[in-house]
């Protein structure tokens, strides 16, 4: 994990975070405040606000796996009072892990363990006391992989022979919020960041990707009401998945630039004609052609005839393909264009 720089360049260090976002919209106390008070289930927390929250991230860090930077560590204030804390500990996850519970359950306690040390630091002894009491830990994990969330809440479950042996067992459930299980529509609804990213961070296929449909009033809505620093996070995502699509770099800056400016409803509309995976087909068949191209000219312009390249670029079954380059060729030498002959070869082909 690395400490932001003055510039408030990329805080990530691992790859899968910027793969999936997680931790860019989770340290950000807005969008964690979101997550708290619209997923929780929890009356308690209906109005945390993001000065309500506290990152403790790197004082865990020992704690933490080599997936250490996914996760991040929350202490939050309830109701403005500032004696009554929870640990909110956010866990993601792109793929099932059947061990998750077990990984949590070592969180916390270490969490705990921590906070008793830093207590009896201040207080001696303070631990040992009757009155004295651990601060409760929210478990949060936060899936956006494919398919179903299939390992158990519980801990208990990951125990053999826990049904004899529970009373004497540690137990808890973590809480699962799973972007497949709420719909856009449902999403939309909430009006926020928070739902903007669930959306984005459900597209898993260019057909998805080219098919958004939000509303403009929705959009509209996130670009006037968003803090700059939510807007960033969002530009940030929004570039991870355009990435992944591979859309390239020059349009990405223009997409996420929109974002920044506010205009997002726009962002959307210029979406809607990009099929980056075939454009992105097409293209890798293009540089094969001409990488073919080139090869076949090098031996033309040594005065070998299509047998013989056929022969010295053993591609007996692309006879062909090798005639027509060469007919083609022909009327470009000795220079070979490459660019108008691979233009007259793919005119040819269509």
């Amino acid at each position: 994990m690395q400490e932001v720089n003055e510039s408030g360049n990329d805080r990530i260090a691992n790859s899968k975070v910027e793969d999936n976002g997680a931790k860019l919209i989770f340290e950000n106390p807005t969008l964690c405040a979101q997550l708290l008070r619209d997923y929780s289930n929890i009356d308690l927390l209906k109005n945390v606000k993001p000065e309500d929250i506290t990152d403790v991230t790197e004082r865990y860090i020992p704690m933490f796996t080599e997936e250490r930077n996914a996760d991040v560590v929350k202490k939050v204030r309830i109701n403005d009072n500032e004696d009554v804390v929870f640990i909110a500990l956010i866990e993601h996850k792109s793929a099932v892990d059947y061990n998750v519970s077990m990984q949590i359950l070592r969180y916390m306690v270490y969490i705990w363990e921590d906070y008793e040390r830093r207590q009896e630091k201040r207080i001696p002894g303070v631990s040992k006391l009757a009155g004295f009491k651990y601060p409760p830990i929210f478990p949060i994990v936060y899936y956006n992989g494919d398919g179903n969330w299939t390992a158990d809440l519980s801990f208990k479950n990951r125990i053999a022979l826990s049904d004899i042996f529970l009373p004497y067992l540690p137990d808890y459930t973590y809480h699962l919020v799973n972007t497949a299980d709420y719909s856009n529509d449902e999403l939309v609804k909430k009006n926020d960041g928070l739902s903007f990213l669930m959306i984005i961070n459900k597209i898993k296929s260019s057909e998805a990707f080219n098919s958004i449909d939000l509303p403009k009033e929705y959009l509209d809505s996130l670009s006037a009401n968003s803090p700059e620093d939510v807007l960033d996070v969002l530009a940030r995502v929004v570039a991870v998945l355009l990435r992944k699509q591979y859309v390239p770099e020059d349009e990405i800056q223009s997409f996420v630039s929109q974002i920044k400016e506010r205009r997002m409803s726009d962002l959307f509309e210029g979406f809607k004609g990009i099929n980056v995976i075939e454009e992105r087909r097409i293209g890798q068949i293009k540089g094969e052609d001409i990488r073919f191209i080139k090869q076949v000219c090098k031996k033309l312009a040594k005065g070998k005839d299509v047998l013989t390249i056929v022969s010295d670029l053993e591609a007996d079954d692309e006879m062909e393909k090798i005639q027509r380059i060469v007919d083609i060729a022909q009327k470009y030498a000795p220079d070979y264009d490459i660019e108008k002959i691979y233009d007259e070869f793919s005119g040819d082909e269509n």
